[in-house]
């Protein structure tokens, strides 16, 4: 009952789940048996390399010199601060810029956290997080380079972007913490063979695991349009699971009367509801062995006919032809009813 196939399907089904505030789960299916992790790994290598976010580059520190000195009255030295400053997940509002200068002043006694750094132009997506402890006699002054960026840019070359008396930072820029997948079996038209991706996403919350799946989807699509150059690619059109194709209305929309069965053959398949010849082409061998009723000799003389019309029993139609079929068929019927 097989044609040879001239189109793959189309994955068309795309579900999320919001799983925490800054964690999601999207699943994407069905896709041909193979094509799942030909998508799959390049996304999640988008995902953790090319998402856009915010990251601190330098900084530059009132009466200290460079990243291993201290200041007087803070509990930490130059380096711990450091640290905690780059551990922070800042965020510039306004979308339309790439980088802010930021000056700070503290001078009260007590516990500084990310929340203290938020002004008009940064906010502090991890706002409880600590930055430094000082006393009363500490004057804590610095000035912050944020910028927009992807993946991670080393010192050495933040260096290059900034004034001599800047400590350069190593920028982590991506806001996607981690991204895992698996793919599962998923039946399509009783065919188990086909797939599903789910993607599981970690953000920190610069941008939704959501809109960081979006970004990555249009990454992808910019970097593939190169071909549109010469193959114009946007001009070809997709072959749909549900899209109606041409297929043997003579044959399958034929009565089973038309079989010339035995009578007892015939009523077999009377009983189980079946009226036309593409609702047999439709079923498994296995399925059409289970028919009540259905012996032996009637089987092979069943076999026999969808052989000669070149269904055999024993052979799955194809998953599109299936699908146009089915639909068709429960049109007939409905319309009959």
């Amino acid at each position: 009952m097989s044609k040879n196939r001239y189109s793959l399907m189309t994955a068309e089904h795309v579900e999320v789940e919001e799983l925490d505030e800054n964690k999601a789960k999207v699943s994407v299916y069905p896709f041909e048996s193979g094509h799942a992790i030909t998508l799959a790994h390049p996304l999640r290598r988008i995902l953790m390399s090319s998402s856009v976010g915010f990251a601190p580059i330098a900084v530059k520190i009132e009466n200290v010199a460079h990243e291993f000195d201290s200041l007087k009255g803070m509990v930490e030295d130059a380096a711990l601060f450091i640290l905690n400053l780059k551990a922070l997940r800042f965020k510039i509002k306004d979308e339309n810029i790439d980088e802010v200068t930021v000056d700070y002043s503290f001078d009260r006694a007590g516990s500084i956290t990310g929340k203290e750094l938020e002004n008009a132009d940064i906010e502090v997506v991890n706002s409880d997080m600590p930055l430094a402890t000082i006393n009363d006699k500490c004057e804590l002054n610095f000035t912050l380079v944020i910028q927009k960026g992807i993946a991670y840019t080393p010192s050495e070359e933040t260096k290059d972007m900034v004034a001599e008396e800047f400590i350069p930072l190593d920028a982590f820029f991506t806001p996607v913490q981690n991204v895992v997948y698996d793919i599962q079996k998923v039946l399509v038209d009783d065919n188990p063979n086909f797939e599903r991706i789910n993607f599981v996403i970690k953000t920190d919350g610069q941008i939704s695991p959501v809109d960081a799946m979006k970004e990555a989807v249009a990454t992808m699509n910019k970097q593939m349009s190169v071909f549109n150059k010469i193959f114009h690619l946007d001009k070809i059109t997709t072959t749909k699971e549900n899209d109606d194709i041409a297929i043997d209305t003579k044959v399958f929309m034929q009565s089973i009367s038309e079989l010339e069965l035995s009578a007892r053959g015939f009523n077999s398949l009377e009983k189980a509801g079946l009226k036309y010849v593409g609702q047999i082409a439709l079923m498994s061998d296995v399925e059409v062995e289970n028919i009540k009723n259905l012996g032996k000799k009637s089987l092979d003389e069943l076999s026999a006919k969808m052989k000669e019309l070149g269904y055999p029993i024993d052979e799955p139609l194809d998953e599109l032809v299936s699908a146009t079929l089915r639909k068709q068929i429960e049109e007939t019927i409905g319309k009959k009813d």
